[in-house]
C-alpha cells in the first residue's frame, strides 16, 4: 500500500468542516463563515464579525491538536478575549471524555 496515509497525515477539507460544524454544535455557537487559507504566522483567527479562518496546514495535525485550535476559536464566538473565563472554558470544552459526545 504504497499510496495510503493514516488519517491524521491528511485530512480532507470536507472531513475538517465537518469537525468545526460538530464543536460548533456542542458548544452552542454559529459562526458566519469558515474559511481555509495558508497562514504563515497562526494557526487560526477570528473576526469580531463570526468569520473564522484556520491556516490550511491544521489539515495535516492530529486530530486532538486540530481540537484545540476548532475549541479554541469557535469559543472566541462567546469570549472575546483569553481571560479567565475563556481560559476555563476552554479547559471544560477538552475535557477528557468532552470530545466523545
Amino acid at each position: 500500500m504504497s499510496g495510503w496515509q493514516p488519517l491524521e497525515e491528511i485530512v480532507p477539507e470536507e472531513i475538517f468542516r465537518a469537525e468545526v460544524a460538530a464543536w460548533a454544535r456542542r458548544m452552542g455557537v454559529w459562526p458566519r463563515e469558515v474559511r481555509l487559507r495558508p497562514m504563515k504566522r497562526k494557526w487560526a483567527s477570528c473576526s469580531s464579525r463570526g468569520v473564522l479562518t484556520f491556516n490550511t496546514e491544521l489539515l495535516r495535525q492530529p486530530a486532538a491538536f486540530r481540537a484545540e485550535v476548532i475549541v479554541h476559536e469557535l469559543l472566541h464566538l462567546k469570549v472575546p478575549n483569553h481571560g479567565k473565563v475563556f481560559r476555563a472554558l476552554l479547559r471544560a470544552y477538552l475535557a477528557p471524555g468532552r470530545g466523545e459526545d
